[in-house]
């Protein structure tokens, strides 16, 4: 995140289940950014609100992923299925990212 845009999203691709080795997870955590100051330590310091995750799933590689509940991330006011179009496209993206 940046001194510009506050929001952010935390992106982990993580490591498949022995049962399956084909299986992809993205894991997403969407945080607010606060700033403040700390005047014990003369610091500035960062605190994340509003955070949630999500979790994307794939059995076939990452061709195909599957997510759970999803928040409404065009802030369209109703959650549906572009919101989800949204993270799995997110989710896909960057599980074909080798060294992120």
């Amino acid at each position: 995140m940046s001194n510009y845009n506050q929001r952010g999203v935390f992106l982990q691709l993580l490591t498949p289940s022995i049962s399956s080795p084909k299986e992809v997870r993205v894991s997403m955590q969407f945080a607010l950014k606060e700033e403040g100051y700390d005047p014990e330590n003369r610091s500035a310091t960062y605190s994340l609100l509003d955070s949630t995750s999500r979790e994307a799933v794939s059995n076939d590689g990452g061709v195909t992923f599957t997510m759970g509940n999803t928040p409404d991330v065009d802030d369209d006011g109703d959650i549906d299925a572009q919101d989800k179009a949204v993270l799995i496209a997110l989710a896909k993206a960057y599980s074909k990212i080798i060294n992120p």
